[in-house]
Formats: structure tokens, sequence, C-alpha cells
């Protein structure tokens, strides 16, 4: 029985040393990009919480306001007073829009503390753990030493012999309870780590738009000066300035779309498979063509990688068996980079789904083209499959939206960012937004010509 007992235990401490050993990597402290400080009371950093969300929806509403009041003007016709007025409310609206950046970047760099917080809290556990487990693997090696014969001449009493082998079962369990725990944390830190790169992310998108909405309220002033001097306050000068640049329906149809994830097509053809998604899912085409654009996705390198070195192992499986029964070789088929912050990549074509979610919504693709299987490197069935999953998104902001630009926005923001929605409403899915009422007047110019 001993010797049993004994090999047990060797397995059961080469089993933990193989554990340290693969984990080891993964323990080290991450790289930190961002210096934010919080307070560690959990109530603190809640009502924290609370009251940036509160600013931020009123100054949502705000926005609402006048965003509200642009679309009034534009249904007033085009007269000089009313595109000075339009200038003027996007000014203020922009300016508000900054500020609404701002409340989000300070919210997004309060999370950034947090999980740095639960980072160390979690490496110092991960730290003790591993003594804890050397120190019983030490104690294990050392009674491993001792043979059967030595312990029964050390122990000659049956119950003294006992107590050794109960002894040496208790190290085993405890060594087992630890090395179980020591697996959980490493999870844990896995998820804290990856929390963290999302975090720092968002931040970095908060601050490019930043800077992007001060040079749009610089633009949109000297759009405004340069109307005011061209026209000298008149109103026939005004109208032979719109007569001359205004667009034709022939131009906005030869206009190029450039899909987000490579290709192009005319704008009249982006529209068309648009039409299509928006009569099978009630979503505006103007807001999935604004997705499905290229300048909307945050310059993201998209399309040029292998999914070898781009995409996460738990989606290799399934692109695999993508490709495979669309009779496509995986190794040509690029796909989006991982970013620099070590996120993932893996998209694929147009609508940039991933693997795993483009099976989920294959089957209702196939149901509204008749593509079986459908690819999602088709512009018919990546159209399709867009126009579905704004539909999806679309159904939970509407139970926390009412504004239609607040709406888009959280569409927009929850089809780029997941469950990190929340940190894109300013970014991503505002520009979706102001993207979408560009391409809103080029369908008007189509269809009423």
């Amino acid at each position: 029985m001993i010797l049993f007992i004994q090999k047990n235990r060797y397995l059961i401490a080469v089993s933990a040393v193989i554990f340290i050993l693969i984990f080891m990597p993964l323990l080290s402290a991450p790289h930190r990009t961002f210096a934010a400080t919080t307070d560690t009371s959990t109530e603190t950093t809640a009502q924290k919480q609370q009251a940036l969300e509160t600013q931020l929806s009123q100054l949502e509403s705000q926005i609402d306001q006048y965003e509200n009041q642009i679309a009034a003007d534009e249904k007033k016709g085009t007269t000089l007073s009313s595109a000075i007025s339009t200038l003027n409310s996007e000014i203020a609206k922009v300016e508000l829009q900054i500020q609404a950046t701002n409340l989000t970047l300070e919210e997004i760099n309060s999370q950034i503390a947090d999980t740095e917080s639960q980072i160390m809290i979690t490496s110092d556990g991960i730290a003790g753990k591993k003594l804890v487990v050397a120190d019983l693997l030490q104690t294990l090696y050392k009674n491993d030493q001792t043979n059967a014969l030595e312990s029964f001449i050390e122990n000659p009493q049956i119950s003294d012999l006992w107590d050794v082998v109960q002894n040496i079962s208790l190290l085993e369990a405890n060594l087992n309870a630890n090395v179980t725990e020591l697996t959980t944390l490493t999870g844990q830190l896995q998820g804290q780590n990856q929390q963290l790169t999302v975090s720092q992310a968002a931040a970095a998108s908060a601050q490019e738009y930043e800077a992007a909405q001060a040079q749009q309220i610089a633009s949109t002033k000297s759009q405004e000066s340069t109307l005011l001097t061209e026209t000298k306050g008149q109103e026939s000068t005004y109208q032979a300035l719109v007569t001359k640049t205004k667009q034709t329906a022939a131009q906005v149809r030869a206009q190029i779309f450039q899909l987000l994830g490579g290709g192009q097509l005319t704008f009249g053809q982006a529209y068309q498979y648009a039409e299509v998604a928006s009569q099978a899912t009630g979503v505006d085409p103007a807001l999935i063509l604004a997705v499905l654009d290229r300048e909307s996705a945050l310059g993201q390198n998209v399309g040029q990688c292998s999914y070898k070195t781009a995409m996460s192992p738990s989606n290799i499986p399934t692109f695999l068996q993508i490709t495979a029964q669309l009779g496509l070789n995986p190794d040509s088929m690029m796909v989006s980079c991982a970013n620099s912050d070590g996120a993932y990549g893996g998209a694929m074509g147009p609508a940039q789904f991933e693997p795993s979610t483009w099976e989920l919504y294959a089957a209702r693709v196939t149901q509204i083209t008749g593509n079986n299987p459908p690819s999602p490197w088709s512009n018919s069935d990546a159209f399709v499959a867009t126009g579905l999953y704004l539909e999806d998104a679309m159904s939970g902001c509407k139970a926390s939206y009412t504004a239609t630009a607040s709406i888009e926005r959280c569409t927009a923001a929850k089809y780029y960012a997941g469950g990190a929605w929340a940190n894109y409403l300013w970014t991503y899915g505002e520009a979706i937004v102001e993207q979408a009422q560009t391409f809103t007047q080029d369908i008007a110019t189509i269809t009423n010509s």
C-alpha cells in the first residue's frame, strides 16, 4: 500500500511541477500603459461610476436636443439662415460630445485602475499559492526518499505506520487543493489582463476621437466663416452657391464605397445590397452602409493577416469548417489583424464577423439570401449578416433610449465592441451616426432623382 501511495504521490508531484512550469510565463505582471488612481473603496468607486453615468445621461439629452434642432433646420429648406443655424448647432453639439468623450475617458481610466488593483491582488494570491505548492512539493519529495522498508523500521507499530500513510494522504490532498486554487487564480489573472487590454484600447480610442472632435469644431467654424464671406449674407448668392455644389444622382451612384473588410463597390451597388438587408431586418440602410464603410472603423488593419497568426485559437476550428464548407483554401483567406494592444483579430469579410459569431447567424442569412452555406466574403451575405446583427443589437438599445440617434449610436457601439459598447458610444458609435446621416442624404439624392 505504501509503495502504491508513493507512486501516486510521485505522479501528483510531477503534475504540479509541470503545471507551474507551463503557467509560469502567464503570471508576470502586465505592462501598464495608463497611470490612473482610484479609491480602493468599492462603495466610493460605485458612487463615482454612478455620478459619471448621470453626467453622461444629461449630456446625451442635450446632444439629442441639438440633433433635433439640426433636423428641424434641414426640414425648413435650404436657406442661408438655416445653414448658419445648422452649423452653429453642429458646433455646440460637438462641444458637448467632447465633454461626453472626456467623461467616458474618465470612466475608462477608473476601470483601468480598478482592473490593475484586481491584478495586483490576484498576482499576490498566485505568488502565495506558488510558495505553498513549492513547500508541499518539497515535503513530499523528502517523504519519497524514504522507502517502504525504512518507513516500517522507523514506525514498527501499525498505528504509527498508519499515521504516516494518513499524513501523506493529507499532504497530497492539500497539494491538489492548492494546485486547483492556483489554476483558478491563473484563469482570473488571464481574464483581468484581457479586460485591461480592452479598457486600454477603449481609452486610446477615446483620446483619438477627442482630437478628431476638436478638429471638427475648427473645421465647422472655418466652413461657417467661408460661407458668410462668399455669400456676404445674401440669400441669392447662397442659392447660386448651393446649385453649383449640389451633387447629381449620377455622381452619387458613381462614388466608390470602401468596404470595411476590404474591396470596394460603387455607392449605387452598395445601396442595393443595403436595401435588401434593410427590407429583411427593418434596419435603416444608411446605418448598414455606415457600419460597413471602411472609414468608420478607427483605421483598423482589416483583411491583411493569416488566421494562423491573428485568430484566437478557439475560433480556428470554426474558421476551418467555414472555409471547408465553401471549398476555400483557408491559407488564402485573409482576416483582420490583431491590434497593437494584443487583442486577437480574425474577423472575416466585409461584415467583419468572427467565425463563432458568423456560425450563429449563418442559418438566418441563408433564409434571406438563399445561399447555403452563406459566405462571410460574399457581399450579399455580409450585408444581410450586418443587418441581422444590428437588428438584434437595436432591440436592446430601444429599451434604454428613445431618440433615434441615441438608439443608433448604441447599436453601432454594440456591433463594434460587444459587451464593452458603453465605452464606444462617443467614439465609434457617434462616428457611425454621423456617417449614416451623410449616407441618408446620398440615398435621398439617388431615390428622389
